[in-house]
């Protein structure tokens, strides 16, 4: 009887290990819906009122032990969910990212696939920050798709990394004039952090297909973390393109978040126009699963028809949001 017992023990002991095992194999399945109510009004251009979804997506990753020290992962995100109206949605029909890769404290991590690219993450901040956004970005053409990329290890502080988009033969642009072309531009990044300090330059070959020209985008960024306290400034140069500069500063007290961000942007143009806009958020996380925020867009511009909205066209531009965001 005794025997028995234990023997039942041992047997309910291992499915419950192996039940285990399993789950801790699993993939981690995540996603949000993000709701926006938008007023935009145009001096010389009327207004309107909308009511969207601002980027809601479902998203699956999973990482496993190939071997001691290195990892592989995969990450599939999904988008166009429309779940603001149904009305309008098809469900779930566009691709955000998508990529696997391996990653090893000795070597770094090398990852193929459709991602934010390196150029975006290092210099790229205040354009990105804000949950409704401006007008006003960076100007690099290699996009979020067919690339290969490697981040190093860091090296007391500095971490290298590297890019290449892969255009084969049917991957350019319909628009393109040069349909059929191989291209292959790519992106090179350099980041470093001391205590609160945090430099990065990067740079984007533009040599893809059907781009506005094919001048390197330079980017520089620097951040400052004190306290509770975070400062940003970037600044971005393409020839005959535009300079762009960006300054943020964002503070967070207890559950909420301000933040207060100016960028300009001047033409490499004859006439040399500058548009600017000022932005101002405040966010309140409501729980660890949920945020509302308020975000306030003031921009005006040297060219007479850079907004237009309603079929008419002025130079300043406003813009008044409020949003929530559900996210597990």
């Amino acid at each position: 009887m005794k025997k028995t017992l234990i023997a039942s023990a041992i047997a309910a002991a291992t499915i419950s290990g192996t039940v285990m095992a399993q789950e801790s194999n699993l993939p981690t399945v995540y996603g949000n819906i993000q709701y926006v109510l938008k007023h935009t009004n145009v001096d010389g251009g009327g207004s309107n009122i909308e009511h969207a979804d601002n980027g809601s997506t479902l998203g699956i990753k999973h990482d496993h032990e190939i071997a001691p020290g290195i990892t592989g992962f995969f990450k599939l995100e999904l988008q166009g969910i429309n779940a603001d109206d149904k009305d309008s949605s098809n469900g779930i029909d566009a691709l955000d990212e998508a990529y696997i890769g391996i990653k090893g404290d000795s070597f770094g991590q090398i990852w193929v696939g459709s991602d934010d690219s390196i150029y975006e993450s290092a210099v790229d901040e205040v354009a990105q920050f804000h949950e409704v956004g401006s007008d006003i970005g960076f100007n690099y053409e290699t996009g979020e798709g067919d690339l290969v990329q490697y981040m190093s290890p860091s090296f007391g502080g500095l971490t290298l990394a590297a890019a290449v988009q892969v255009n084969g033969d049917g991957d350019n642009s319909p628009s393109s004039d040069k349909i059929g072309n191989k291209s292959f531009p790519f992106q090179l990044a350099a980041m470093y952090e001391i205590d609160a300090i945090e430099l990065a330059f990067a740079v984007d070959s533009n040599d893809g297909n059907g781009g506005v020209n094919n001048e390197n985008s330079y980017g520089l960024r620097g951040s400052y973390n004190m306290d509770n306290l975070r400062l940003t400034a970037s600044y971005e140069t393409r020839k005959d393109v535009a300079d762009t500069i960006g300054l943020m500063g964002v503070y967070t007290m207890g559950a909420n978040q301000f933040a207060l961000s100016y960028q300009l942007r001047e033409d490499d143009t004859a006439a040399g126009d500058q548009n600017d806009t000022v932005i101002l958020q405040a966010l309140h996380n409501l729980s660890d699963n949920m945020y509302v925020y308020f975000e306030g867009y003031l921009s005006g511009s040297d060219d007479a028809g850079e907004y237009t909205l309603e079929g008419a066209s002025g130079d300043e531009q406003s813009i008044a949001s409020v949003g929530a965001v559900y996210y597990f």
